[in-house]
């Protein structure tokens, strides 16, 4: 689970009621027909925005906010470089069986493809365009709670709007005015909560998630080409390392094996 995001979202929440517990009571914030009028009208024009299959998935897409685990960069490339080092001392078919054992579908696919005998320009063009759809179908979710959080006001503002015709039949009535005004804004304050405590921030996150792994995706694609080349490990590494931050680069180390050959010394002095 994502810490940030939990806490987050119930901060907010947490915030938005003592703000609004200390101005008096929260009943005045409560009132169905405003909710039905905001919430319903959201649900009912993204389900007109997308294919019906996408507004069922908006749940699951949610949960990728929660649940998703963040890859490691710096264990990936740590993989790449021991791949490398394999490859330059036993061929590239002694990789077969590792490529098995990875649990990234993803890099297993180009290791797979490099042993297979694929030609480089066929594995970037294989690889790149998965990277592509895969981020295309992101994309799709993002725009999902982007539209949450665009039609949420919207629709929150004509919740006021009938609140406000309504009270305007009762200027008959001057005691009316007063709650009835309140009931009408009651509806702009949903929109907000909706869009900017939930749709937005999802969205966010959502954005965020999406450009790691295409960075993570893109650190792969040269790492395996890297690995076809039969470039030194520590060339594949120093390549690499230009993917992450200096925190992240403390975690990348080469091969024991390959420490030993650069360093002259015999692994049984050791």
């Amino acid at each position: 689970m994502d810490i940030a995001t939990l806490i987050g979202i119930v901060a907010v929440f947490v915030v938005i009621i003592i703000g609004m517990a200390i101005g008096g009571s929260l009943r005045p914030f409560w009132d169905p027909p405003s909710v039905f009028i905001t919430l319903g009208g959201t649900i009912c024009s993204v389900m007109m925005s997308y294919s019906m299959r996408t507004f069922l998935d908006t749940f699951k897409i949610a949960k990728q906010a929660f649940f998703s685990r963040e890859e490691d960069i710096g264990e990936t490339i740590n993989t790449i470089v021991r791949f490398a080092d394999k490859a330059r001392r036993e061929g590239l078919l002694a990789l077969d069986e590792d490529a098995n054992k990875l649990e990234d579908p993803f890099l297993q696919k180009g290791v797979r493809l490099v042993v297979d005998g694929t030609t480089q320009e066929l594995v970037r063009n294989i690889l790149e365009t998965e990277v592509t759809f895969v981020s295309d179908r992101h994309k799709t979710g993002q725009a999902v709670f982007e539209t949450i959080g665009a039609m949420a006001p919207a629709f929150g503002m004509l919740g006021t709007l009938i609140g406000l015709i309504q009270m305007l039949l009762k200027l008959n009535k001057p005691e009316e005015i007063g709650p009835g005004m309140a009931v009408a804004l009651v509806t702009t304050f949903y929109g907000s909560v909706l869009a900017n405590m939930f749709a937005l921030p999802i969205a966010n996150k959502l954005k965020s998630r999406n450009q790691r792994e295409v960075f993570v995706k893109e650190a792969i694609i040269e790492g395996v080409l890297s690995i076809q080349a039969g470039d030194n490990p520590r060339v594949v590494q120093e390549k690499l390392k230009s993917f992450l931050s200096p925190k992240e680069r403390e975690k990348v180390t080469l091969p024991t094996r390959t420490k030993e050959a650069q360093s002259g010394a015999p692994a049984e002095s050791r």
